[in-house]
């Protein structure tokens, strides 16, 4: 019998390599999205249903339809500089959907849940190696959303039944190594394809934004995972779910945290070109250290990441950015 994964943002970045792994594992995923983002060519892998979370009938049309086994939820807004500037937008988009998403699918009777959080939630935290039980003081209103994403899920657990796995993220990076699908942002924020945009001449120089910060360098430190590793440890977070071995969190990270001179060093490495730059002030809401310090997806879902090296992650992106950009 088929299995059906309901995958929010499933045209996006993290979402179409999702719906890439699950796929791969025997799963169906179907995309749900709006587009606002998210690129029609980036859907592959499974069936799309156009609409937007704040709809609760076309979710009710769609949960209908497909009798998903579990929701797979990626679509948020994710920019901290505009979280800080109308924090708002940010509780109306990111909370109020995902509310409307969780009563949805469990009106339905659909009572998995596999949640896209963020190392965001712990906020500015100096000198400390972050885990699952590291008291969350986020920032700004993109942490923040996310964490009450993340209470609602435990709320509804205790009084609905929802099983859900919560993933906090550190910064993903990398593509497909197939090229498939990749990484592409309009308009992009991540440093690795704003370096990489930088390089080939997309735009005039990479920004680097702060170099007072209290690192060995003066720029942020952040803990970089590849994208398919990332999705990898979702499908096995799913599979836990579908085996009934109940809610859980998990930081997902590499443990090794490199700073934005150091990847912009490593780049010029792996191209072989040179990374125009220009000094730029702090940004609003970014914290000075992000680094992830925690083994429990190895040791609880038995997640191996293949692709940990920085110098992959960035190759990857490179051969992406080079021949796999969608249509702007």
């Amino acid at each position: 019998m088929e299995k059906y994964v309901l995958v929010t943002g499933g045209a996006g970045y993290i979402g179409s390599h999702a719906c890439k792994a699950l796929k791969k594992a025997g799963y169906t995923p179907v995309t749900f999205d709006n587009f606002s983002t998210g690129w029609r060519e980036a859907v592959k892998f499974g069936p799309v249903e156009e609409g937007d979370l704040h709809d609760r009938a076309r979710l009710d049309e769609v949960f209908a339809k497909w009798k998903p086994v579990s929701v797979m939820h990626f679509a948020a807004l994710s920019l901290v500089g505009e979280s800080m500037k109308d924090p708002g937008k940010y509780w109306r988009t990111n909370v109020l959907c995902a509310l409307n998403l969780i009563e949805a699918a469990l009106d339905a009777g659909c009572k998995n849940f596999v949640f896209s959080s963020t190392c965001a939630t712990y906020g500015d935290q100096d000198g400390v190696v972050l885990d699952e039980n590291t008291r969350q003081m986020p920032i700004n209103a993109y942490g923040g959303s996310k964490r009450a994403i993340e209470d609602m899920l435990r709320d509804f657990g205790a009084s609905h039944g929802l099983n859900s796995v919560i993933f906090r993220y550190f910064n993903v990076a990398g593509c497909d190594p197939d090229a498939e699908v990749g990484e592409f942002h309009q308009p992009e924020t991540h440093l690795i394809p704003l370096m990489l945009d930088a390089i080939d001449g997309r735009r005039p120089a990479l920004t680097v934004y702060g170099s007072d910060y209290p690192t060995e360098d003066g720029t942020c430190i952040r803990d970089y995972v590849h994208v398919s590793d990332l999705v990898d440890a979702h499908v096995l977070g799913l599979e836990s779910l579908l085996a009934g071995k109940g809610s859980d969190v998990f930081c997902l990270g590499t443990g090794s945290g490199f700073s934005v001179r150091e990847v912009i060093a490593k780049s010029r490495k792996v191209t072989n070109r040179e990374v125009p730059i220009v000094e730029g002030d702090r940004r609003p809401g970014d914290a000075a250290v992000l680094v992830c310090g925690s083994t429990k997806a190895v040791e609880k879902l038995g997640w191996v990441p293949k692709r940990p090296e920085l110098d992959t992650m960035i190759a990857d992106a490179w051969r992406w950015h080079q021949t796999g950009h969608f249509d702007s």
